[in-house]
């Protein structure tokens, strides 16, 4: 009976003993698991952050200056949780946007930089990845193509249209531009000017004129012509004035229509208006199908962050960006170009 329980004992001894040896080996097992995956994940690339095109990265300085001094003060005094407030304070200010700004931060601050040079790089990858990877061009197809250019005064449309046509022709387009801004005195005339200097007619309306009217007549003008493009430049309208807005949608029907399909509805926003110009966004949006952002005057501004703002929080892509005054200082927008302007 004895040798009975002294064998029963010795069993469940040799019972323990296996599960112990069992469970460590599956959790060696895991571990090795676990550490082939991080392994098997490249680790960030830090080396050098990208060269921006100089005369962009001179238009973006007032941007990068204040974004600059806030890296700097990352590794400097107060607690750990202080330097990346900072840090996340300064893309706030920037109008990079609060949530984005926020995932930002705790992003880089997982990736522990260990000086400047890394936290650049790191910024710098992050900015690029929060722009879409999408084709940033400008569409034309239909017969004729029809863009609507569209905005509140003073954000620089006049502008827009005239290096778009430019670079329309430089590309084999043939162009006829609307001057559907009936509204505003003098208007038809400083497109009239454009429409000279770059060689395309220009379809003008009596003032006070239906804008519809003045859109369709250039469609016809343009089939009946051959013409490949029409580019309608519409009134200055404030985002809050309903009657207008309304009157906007009904002007991106008729082309709808009488084009067969609009191609792209660009609005142009003035970037030193920051957090305004995504209300303004929003409201056009809800009147015509916009497609893409021509965001101005960001070298006038410590706000250059909003481009950022403009893609998260909308997904509308940006397609040009204002960096002076001249229709020369009106380029394709560059994610990766940009954002090296704003950190090299």
């Amino acid at each position: 009976m004895d040798y009975l329980i002294i064998i029963i004992v010795v069993i469940a001894v040799l019972a323990a003993i296996a599960v112990v040896l069992l469970r460590r080996g599956r959790s060696k097992l895991d571990v090795g698991r676990a550490t082939s995956s991080v392994a098997s994940t490249p680790p960030p690339a830090v080396d050098q952050l990208p060269t921006a095109p100089s005369g962009l990265r001179r238009r973006l300085a007032r941007t990068r200056d204040a974004l600059g001094a806030s890296l700097g003060s990352v590794f400097g005094s107060g607690t750990d949780d202080e330097r990346w407030e900072r840090l996340e304070d300064a893309l706030i200010l920037a109008d990079v946007g609060p949530t984005t700004s926020v995932q930002i931060v705790e992003q880089i601050r997982r990736q522990s930089p260990s000086d400047e040079h890394e936290l650049e790089v790191m910024l710098a990858d992050a900015l690029t990845r929060a722009f879409s990877a999408t084709d940033r061009s400008v569409r034309t197809a239909g017969t004729p193509g029809a863009i609507l250019v569209v905005g509140v005064n003073g954000a620089g449309k006049t502008t827009t249209i005239a290096k778009l046509t430019s670079d329309l022709r430089a590309h084999g387009s043939s162009v006829v531009l609307a001057a559907a801004d009936t509204f505003r005195a003098a208007a038809d005339s400083q497109l009239k000017v454009w429409g000279d200097r770059l060689g395309v007619d220009v379809v003008t309306g009596a003032q006070g004129a239906d804008p519809a009217s003045v859109a369709y007549e250039a469609i016809q003008k343009a089939r009946t012509a051959s013409v490949d493009v029409v580019v309608v430049d519409t009134a200055g309208r404030l985002h809050a004035h309903t009657n207008l807005m309304d009157e906007l949608g009904k002007l991106g029907r008729v082309v709808e229509r009488e084009a067969g399909g609009i191609s792209e509805v660009l609005l142009v926003i003035d970037g030193s208006t920051g957090q305004n110009g995504i209300t303004q966004a929003r409201a056009f949006a809800a009147a015509v199908p916009v497609t893409g952002v021509v965001l101005t005057k960001l070298d006038g501004t410590s706000k250059g962050g909003i481009a950022v703002a403009v893609e998260r929080d909308l997904g509308i892509p940006i397609k040009y960006i204002g960096v002076g005054e001249g229709v020369d200082d009106l380029i394709p927008f560059v994610p990766a170009d940009f954002v090296a302007a704003l950190l090299a």
